[in-house]
């Protein structure tokens, strides 16, 4: 059953495929804010994924993050996600990442559930 309070977590080395200058998002070679957000939609939706019905998924469809602190080459970065509310099929995230014991960022996060079919026949029309 979906309810506030589930817990999800999800870790990656960072490394050059998803560094800021490989991923397009700067010139150095730390850990890109577009993987840390897509780290933090991957460790919200499968942290849901168990408890919707067959044929459902999610779908991000706001981000209200920060990227606090830069990380190098070579650390795991960690991220963890709470469900914090459930509105209709509207769910609201915490997140947070760290590289250790150090927080590189934070903020919110939100998805709507979907049936997958219908969500991919509607893309698949425009």
């Amino acid at each position: 059953m979906l309810e506030t309070g589930i817990k999800g977590t999800q870790e990656v080395e960072v490394g050059e495929d998803n560094s800021a200058k490989t991923m397009g998002s700067g010139t150095l070679d730390v850990f890109a804010t577009p993987a840390m957000i897509a780290l933090m939609e991957k460790t919200a939706w499968t942290s849901v994924a168990p408890y919707l019905e067959e044929g459902q998924g999610t779908v991000g469809t706001h981000l209200d993050v920060t990227h606090d602190a830069p990380t190098p080459l070579g650390k795991t970065v960690t991220c963890d996600s709470e469900l914090v509310e459930i509105d209709g099929r509207r769910l609201v995230f915490e997140v947070t990442a760290r590289d250790g014991s150090h927080v590189i960022g934070k903020g919110r996060h939100e998805r709507f559930i979907i049936s997958e079919e219908k969500f991919q026949a509607k893309a698949n029309q425009a």
